[in-house]
């Protein structure tokens, strides 16, 4: 069995610190992670298993506040260092949308579900007074705002909320 992450999951909306928690085992009971957007990163490692091949249990929160991120879209990577060249191997790649660089003081969301004459701009007004804010709303829905005219009933778009 691979190294496996349980939290995030792919394209959740996350803040600071980032939690991270999955299943894994590393070289010498060591596993690294790299919390990155391409042009910064965040890098350590933990504990788990005995380090002779068993798989254990891990959770860590990561700091990423202080980073210099630019984009939205950050990568949680998990992975071991080879015991034979020191290569990143049983790497996991998680995807997630950073709300701390959609929000000022992000603190969660909200879920909205989508009904019928509803539009960004509309829910953008309802939850932060002001319509011109639906791009925030778009930015935190990757995966299911593609276009940010065109929602759909009953859609569950994550609406981020800050200080």
């Amino acid at each position: 069995m691979p190294n496996f992450v349980q939290q995030p999951q792919p394209y959740d909306l996350v803040g600071d610190p980032l939690l991270v928690a999955g299943i894994g085992q590393g070289f010498e009971a060591i596993l690294n992670y790299r919390v990155h957007d391409g042009h910064d990163e965040r890098i350590g490692f933990l504990n788990v298993g005995g380090g002779t091949g068993e798989h254990g249990q891990f959770q860590i929160a990561v700091t990423i506040g202080n980073a210099a991120f630019r984009l939205d879209r950050i990568f949680v990577e998990i992975f071991e260092d080879s015991a034979q060249n020191g290569n990143e191997i049983n790497k996991v790649i998680v995807p997630v949308i950073y709300g701390p660089r959609i929000v000022p003081g992000y603190v969660g969301f909200r879920i909205h579900v989508v009904k019928a004459g509803d539009t960004l701009s509309k829910i953008a007004e309802e939850h932060y007074g002001d319509a011109g804010r639906f791009n925030d709303i778009a930015r935190a829905n990757p995966q299911i705002i593609t276009d940010p005219d065109v929602i759909s009933i009953d859609q569950h778009l994550k609406v981020p909320i800050g200080s």
